[in-house]
């Protein structure tokens, strides 16, 4: 498991989810392996593939919560592919769950590009 400090990361998704008009409800992380992340890609969205994180919905207006599945072992091989550190690609992964909870997509080129700049104003206020 990630060491975190999870009260700094508390308030630092509390003011990304109030950037675009959310409060938080109940998130979950959940920090798992390539393995587990495939089973609940398969099981749950029809998807045979590895990915580094999966977000389910439950968010209400104006509050966002959901569960946050993100593969760790994912995690840390982009991290080395893209010569970052772990803990920093952990942060982006973290806070991409939450940019999909406030309704950003990432299914196109174009909302890719948006949801990488927007992951990258997030992390500066970090």
């Amino acid at each position: 498991m990630p060491e975190l400090d999870r009260n700094r990361l508390a308030r630092w998704i509390r003011a990304v989810a109030a950037d675009y008009g959310f409060a938080t409800g109940d998130i979950t992380y959940i920090f798992c392996n390539d393995e587990q992340i495939l089973d609940v890609n398969r099981r749950f969205l029809g998807h045979d593939y590895y990915t580094d994180v999966i977000t389910f919905d439950y968010s209400s207006p104006g509050r966002i919560a959901g569960d946050i599945f993100i593969s760790l072992d994912t995690v840390r091989s982009n991290a080395e592919e893209r010569g970052l550190t772990f803990d920093n690609e952990l942060c982006r992964i973290l806070i991409h769950g939450i940019l999909h909870l406030t309704g950003q997509a990432d299914k196109t080129p174009e909302t890719r590009a948006e949801m990488t700049r927007k992951e990258n104003l997030a992390l500066a206020k970090l």
